[in-house]
């Protein structure tokens, strides 16, 4: 257990945070699923509409620190990959 105050206040901000972030990482994993759906569907329009949402979280994400931003660029380029394969 932490000794400090400032310790024990930084465990309370790390375990917000931590649920703060799964939370945004859950939802990104939702979106790529979905995303995925549509482009199997063959719905180009959803799938243009999925992905832009995506993207869009994944760019949140990067501006929160909760993903690095290589890892969202690779993402985002292999979302605009299928979707244009989707076309």
């Amino acid at each position: 257990m932490a000794n400090t105050k400032s310790a024990q206040k930084n465990i309370r901000k790390a375990t917000k945070r931590t649920v703060a972030n799964k939370a945004v990482k859950s939802r990104l994993k939702t979106l790529s699923k979905s995303t995925a759906a549509a482009v199997k569907s063959g719905d180009a329009a959803k799938v243009a509409e999925l992905s832009a949402k995506t993207a869009s979280a994944y760019d949140k994400a990067i501006k929160t620190g909760v993903i690095h931003k290589n890892k969202a660029n690779r993402v985002k380029s292999k979302l605009a990959k299928s979707a244009v394969a989707a076309k």
